[in-house]
């Protein structure tokens, strides 16, 4: 039952973040089938399919995961705004209540704690470029 109250939430945080990533997605993948590389690799027998999964798709996810790193921080300050108006409790709720009473130690605390969040998913986002292009991965200086 308590996923039936979530999905509406989840849907208005989540619908328009989609759109942007689907948009950037269908862009990005659209120039990549343009390119050289996977040309030669139809001309070399592979269906569209196959094109499009082992090479295109890999070297088109370098723009979206840069998007999906952006979005993070537009879900959290999201998610304050979505727990307040479907009066769901959270971290954003509790952030809200806390500056509306003038607590400032709850405060910072969420508040660290939310950049903290940021700080590691932006790390990930890089760990994620290294692994999906491989000229990333062993550049040395």
């Amino acid at each position: 039952m308590a996923i039936h109250a979530l999905t509406l939430p989840a849907v208005a945080l989540a619908l328009p973040q989609a759109s942007i990533l689907a948009r950037v997605m269908r862009s990005s993948l659209l120039e990549t089938l343009g390119e050289d590389f996977v040309r030669t690799a139809r001309a070399k027998g592979l269906t569209r399919n196959q094109a499009l999964w082992r090479h295109a798709l890999r070297n088109a996810l370098i723009p979206v995961l840069t998007i999906i790193g952006l979005q993070f921080s537009f879900l959290l300050a999201g998610a304050i705004i979505i727990e307040n108006v479907f009066f769901l409790p959270g971290l954003g709720r509790l952030a809200f209540q806390a500056i509306s009473q003038r607590d400032l130690i709850v405060v910072q605390n969420v508040i660290m704690l939310l950049v903290f969040a940021v700080i590691l998913i932006t790390f990930l986002v890089d760990l994620a470029y290294a692994a999906v292009d491989p000229r990333l991965r062993s550049q040395r200086t």
